[in-house]
């Protein structure tokens, strides 16, 4: 259904008695902070209790979002790909103690042999950028950066602290994944995740799908800090490539299996997959992981200062853990959010599984004040 609210803001879908405050959250990220084109979605035990999208999916705002609109949703991409290793581990096929380098033996080059799995995947292995100059382009050739960070050293002692991977993350989950299961990435997640569960989402995009992808809008303003004040992770992490908010308009991308960044999808689509972790694992009734895997995808594997993003984090094995409430007030809140503004997350104390996607970037690398808003709705309706 359709509701003009505020400021002619004309929101479509769905929003369940009790939730209303997300609805006004909502209509207000257009009224008040400047959104072009949106989705919000909410899961709550199950149910959808949430589904909404309004604006445009064009900077020229002349292309209506839809409820199929997919947008690329930055880091927001990184829950899915520690989905896709928490099904392998669930399928015994690896384990987050074991050694990197017994999948991927190229990997134990310059000290890295002991790096472990759960390690990799919570950002401590020491190679959170390449230290060669690399371009976009690059990073999107999975072959290459895979043989780049399997020689070079870790930038700091291994295990010994965290430090974001802001998009190497997703080559070295990409490679793990192929090692192990013998697919790309992109394709376990469709094969496994997405068509059987109709999550639409996807890691790497084919060009049948490029006519319901939103236009990403650089932010007008940015919170990347002055790049003389960067250490060396900082530099590797967020300045090799130098950030393009445009990059994800480009067929190169679209096309890549980063999990670290690169993903398109709704906001219904990761809600689904938040409501499932949030409560035991179904997606209508069908197991998705088992509560078991759940929790070993959201132990805690390393917190304290984060050397790049240069404050308190607490991961799992590819999940945020919440800290400082980015993801409410409980603590067994965990989830991912992206560059911009986009985030999943899920919260097993209440059964919350909540998702949003735009494609007007904020500043932001997380705690984007849209995002903040929705979630305070959330809980305010429960």
């Amino acid at each position: 259904m359709a509701d003009t609210g505020m400021a002619g803001v004309e929101v479509q879908g769905t929003c369940e008695m009790g939730f209303e405050p997300v609805r006004k959250a909502f209509i207000a990220n257009f009224s008040q902070l400047g959104e072009v084109g949106a989705s919000v979605a909410i899961v709550r035990d199950g149910e959808t209790v949430v589904d909404l999208w309004a604006g445009h999916s064009d900077a020229g705002r002349t292309k209506p979002w839809r409820r199929d609109t997919l947008a690329n949703v930055w880091s927001t991409t990184k829950g899915m790909g520690a989905l896709v290793c928490g099904m392998l581990v669930e399928r015994g096929l690896m384990s987050y103690d074991d050694k990197v380098a017994t999948y991927w033996p190229e990997f134990a080059a310059a000290g890295k042999g002991d790096i472990t799995v759960g390690q990799m995947l919570s950002h401590q292995a020491g190679l959170c950028g390449p230290v060669v100059p690399t371009t976009s382009e690059e990073m999107c050739n999975h072959a290459l950066m895979a043989e780049r960070l399997a020689a070079q050293a870790p930038i700091w002692a291994p295990g010994s602290r965290s430090g974001y991977h802001a998009l190497t993350v997703g080559i070295l989950a990409g490679e793990l994944v192929g090692r192990v299961s013998g697919k790309t990435i992109g394709t376990f997640f469709r094969e496994e995740v997405a068509e059987p569960f109709g999550v639409d989402f996807f890691i790497g995009l084919p060009a049948s799908e490029d006519a319901r992808v939103a236009e990403m809008i650089p932010a007008k303003t940015s919170n990347m800090p002055d790049p003389s004040t960067l250490n060396v992770s900082q530099i590797a992490a967020l300045g090799n490539p130098a950030p393009d908010p445009r990059v994800p308009n480009e067929r190169f991308w679209r096309r890549a299996e980063l999990s670290s960044a690169n993903g398109q999808g709704s906001a219904f689509a990761l809600a689904r997959v938040y409501g499932a972790l949030a409560s035991g694992g179904k997606i209508d009734g069908k197991p998705l992981v088992q509560p078991e895997t759940i929790r070993a995808m959201t132990t805690l594997q390393i917190e304290g200062p984060d050397e790049v993003l240069g404050m308190p984090a607490r991961w799992g094995a590819g999940y945020i853990l919440n800290v400082g409430g980015l993801y409410g007030p409980n603590d067994e809140a965990f989830g991912h959010s992206g560059w911009g503004g986009s985030f999943g997350m899920a919260d097993p104390k209440t059964g919350l599984g909540i998702a949003y996607t735009m494609n007007q970037m904020g500043p932001d690398l997380a705690g984007d004040v849209r995002a903040n808003a929705i979630i305070a709705a959330a809980y305010a309706s429960l």
